[in-house]
């Protein structure tokens, strides 16, 4: 860290051999000479407002004293700035990062060892749309964004209370990454917010390329094999808000438009924002018809195969399951190659022109299957059970969660062909193991809270929906 001196041709060259505005078009060097002092201009071309640039440069114009370059002088001529935010800073390190941020910094001889830093940024930013992946029929319809300000401006409006408290913290040795923790004082843990805050300056790493993504496997350093997700993500401000509320704690990360809630547990994945936007009775419902077909479409295949195979334990009422065309193909292999080829066009969607992905997926899906079952590679019923599976798979918004059962499901469907019955039993023993053995940022909640440690209220309320207190 070098500090900046009292000479200015020393502070200039000093930030040049940083910044290096000669080599990057849009890094901007502006230099002026007004009332006999030079002054200096840094910023990013895209970055700044420039009606707020034009004001200030035409302020500067009118200024007829600059300081007298002793210490003091540049917080002094700060105060006279007119714009919204202004600091100032006194070593290299402090203004480059400014700049890069979006910020312009203003050096002159009559500062003293100072810069003005004036806080004048607009950054690139999409509209606050609805999220695709979080819709609700009822509700408000906007959605975080890419930009950090922007996304704790939502928050603010929906929480207008002194005690909500947002934490500005920087990450990334080359990216300098604006974080934010968002919580409630006096409702949320202080312990763990503690702890939160601490985990985040503890980070060593280069930069969050990814986003929230990134920032998460940096406070989960532990690498497992275990897919089950360890943290809830939403991009939703109302969502976000509510958990706020609940006191738990969330994380906002510059250029990702996704709040991370802490702590999480698996129940947590399992509510919906459209369940608040109901009455509780129709609220309840939906959640349980939710549980109920997310659930059972883990272990409707896995069972149905089981059956399938085994048509002597079958009773005679049930005897519809067992499949007359079985097909060329072994029904694992079915089963297992319908899992694969619903994921292939899952990304051959996302790759279509939004304009035909609805219809390719239609389309290719019943062409694809049509022409299985005649060619005599897959059984209807193969094809009937993977429909009802995939279908259910959507009820759930975490693609993380979804993807985990399926492992889980897939694992099972190869034990029972070797096991049988005790197959069935010990897939199922393998997916509560995960579940169990899955560590969050918060150590000290288990990931089953509020089953384990079992709190009956918390529990009734994840599973009925009731009345705002």
């Amino acid at each position: 860290m070098r500090a900046l001196t009292f000479n200015l041709d020393e502070n200039i060259e000093m930030i040049d051999e940083v910044i290096r505005p000669k080599e990057s078009f849009d890094i901007i060097k502006r230099e002026m000479e007004i009332n006999g002092e030079r002054i200096y201009m840094y910023y990013v071309d895209g970055f700044v407002t420039s009606a707020i640039m034009q004001k200030l440069i035409m302020h500067l114009t009118t200024v007829k004293d600059f300081g007298n370059g002793e210490a003091g002088a540049c917080e002094k001529f700060a105060r006279t700035v007119p714009s919204v935010e202004v600091d100032t800073a006194y070593d290299v390190d402090a203004v480059v990062t400014a700049v890069l941020s979006g910020c312009s910094a203003i050096l002159a001889g009559g500062f003293g060892d100072g810069a003005i830093i004036v806080d004048a940024r607009s950054y690139p930013a999409r509209n606050t749309d609805e999220p695709e992946n979080d819709r609700v029929m009822r509700g408000a319809r906007d959605g975080f964004v890419e930009t950090l300000i922007f996304n704790t401006a939502m928050i603010r409006r929906r929480i207008r209370a002194p005690e909500l408290t947002v934490k500005y913290m920087c990450v990334g040795e080359l990216s300098k990454t604006d974080v934010a923790v968002v919580y409630l004082n006096k409702k949320a843990d202080p312990v763990f917010v503690k702890s939160i805050i601490d985990k985040i300056k503890a980070i060593k790493t280069d930069a969050l390329p990814m986003g929230h993504q990134s920032l998460v496997e940096c406070l989960i350093k532990k690498r497992s094999l275990n897919p089950f997700p360890r943290v809830r993500c939403t991009e939703r401000p109302d969502c976000a808000c509510a958990s706020v509320l609940e006191g738990n704690v969330i994380i906002l990360c510059d250029t990702s438009p996704e709040a991370i809630i802490l702590p999480t547990s698996i129940f947590d994945f399992l509510q919906d924002t459209d369940d608040y936007y109901y009455t509780p009775i129709t609220g309840t419902y939906l959640r349980l018809v939710r549980q109920l077909v997310f659930w059972s479409a883990v272990v409707l295949t896995p069972i149905w195969y089981y059956l399938a195979t085994s048509p002597e334990i079958v009773p005679e009422w049930l005897y519809f399951i067992v499949p007359e065309e079985t097909g060329a193909v072994p029904i694992l292999i079915q089963l297992l190659l319908v899992e694969f080829v619903v994921d292939g066009l899952k990304l051959a969607s996302l790759n279509t022109p939004s304009v035909m992905s609805n219809s390719f997926g239609v389309i290719g899906g019943l062409l694809l299957g049509d022409f299985a079952v005649q060619v005599g590679w897959l059984s209807p019923d193969v094809i009937f059970y993977m429909a009802i599976v995939s279908m259910a798979s959507f009820t759930q918004s975490n693609y993380e969660l979804g993807y985990a059962l399926k492992f889980v499901r897939i694992i099972t469907l190869i034990l029972v062909s070797f096991l049988g019955i005790w197959g069935l039993i010990l897939g199922a023993l393998i997916g509560i193991l995960l579940i169990v053995t899955t560590k969050t940022v918060n150590h000290k909640r288990s990931y089953l809270y509020p089953l384990i440690p079992f709190n009956p209220r918390a529990l009734s309320r994840l599973v009925f929906r009731r009345h705002k207190q």
